[in-house]
């Protein structure tokens, strides 16, 4: 089976731990299904796993990739659904003390085939594309959850998206601009404002420049470098939900703010499993579609991987297996 894979692990050069090329698929557990994978797309994840975050080397080699479309043994159009549960979990999914995501405990999804509980297999709308499908269950499925279930805001109110380009900035961006909302968002790069605004912001401005007016709610994914800025950008009583921290969490709290001001900080973890439909139930509904920055083959995933270790990416990068 063609498949992308750690053979290693190196923190300081992640691709130098890639493989790309034929695996053995390892014995699926018991009423796990296998999926044809027509697409899947790449997350900072892959990054994190090829430098051993979240993966030991007791696990390798190890097929990286949270997110795919594709067929299920039936032949009908699916959306795999990353977050694995433990088998005897009833709850809510993303709270489960021992849950994991595709690649970290079980195969992930860049292979021609992928194997997982049937119940993570969620319909793919017919209007969607398997390309389109494959963009969902990890970033869109954040910004999802982040902006309509923690964040709750409505029609009308203001959010601030940090950092715009990544995955899931670009993805609450455009879902926060389809919902009616006005989204204002940060760059340190000029072209990446530029593309902010043309996908539905109403301004983009330098990380840390003062916004024309307090917002109801942040979507914050970068941490450290943006913190003070997502405080100071809330109104009283508003809502900072984070999602991540890729320039570290070492950030000055500012609790007297937080208190003060009676703010909300909330942490967010990818959605469940009816969350998943509901965000394919709006793209199909609105006419919303992911922002895909480029398609590679499964043999080219390692440029996909640099393009997004040097943020030369705006959006999605897709690997088709067709």
């Amino acid at each position: 089976m063609l498949a992308a894979y750690a053979h290693a692990i190196d923190a300081d050069d992640p691709l130098r731990a890639l493989t790309v090329g034929d695996l053995t698929p390892s014995a699926p557990l018991p009423d796990w299904v296998p999926v044809r994978v027509r697409a899947a797309s790449l997350n900072h994840h892959d990054l994190w796993s090829l430098r051993g975050v979240g993966l030991s080397p007791d696990r390798l080699p190890m097929v990286l990739g949270c997110d795919a479309a594709g067929d299920d043994p039936d032949g009908n159009a699916v959306i795999v659904h990353a977050v694995i549960t433990d088998a005897d979990w009833s709850g809510e999914e993303t709270l489960d003390p021992r849950r994991s995501l595709l690649s970290e405990r079980y195969p992930g999804t860049l292979a021609e085939r992928v194997w997982v509980p049937r119940r993570n297999l969620v319909p793919l709308p017919p209007e969607l594309s398997y390309a389109e499908g494959a963009c969902l269950p990890t970033a869109w499925l954040t910004a999802y959850k982040m902006i309509f279930v923690n964040a709750a805001v409505r029609p009308g109110d203001a959010i601030l998206v940090q950092g715009a380009g990544g995955g899931v900035a670009s993805a609450a961006i455009m879902l926060g601009h389809a919902a009616g909302l006005r989204v204002y968002a940060t760059s340190r790069s000029e072209d990446k404002r530029a593309r902010a605004v043309e996908l539905g912001a109403v301004d983009a401005v330098e990380p840390g420049a003062r916004l024309p007016q307090r917002v109801d709610a942040v979507i914050e994914t970068v941490g450290a470098a943006t913190w003070a800025h997502s405080l100071r950008s809330l109104r009283p009583g508003g809502t900072v939900v984070v999602a991540g921290a890729t320039s570290g969490d070492a950030a000055p709290a500012e609790l007297s703010r937080v208190f003060f001001l009676q703010q909300r900080i909330i942490g967010s973890t990818m959605g469940n499993r009816s969350e998943l439909v509901a965000l394919a139930s709006f793209l199909a509904t609105t006419g919303l579609r992911p922002l895909i920055d480029r398609t590679l083959p499964l043999a080219d995933v390692r440029a996909g991987l640099a393009a997004m270790i040097t943020e030369d990416v705006f959006g999605k990068i897709v690997i088709m297996l067709d």
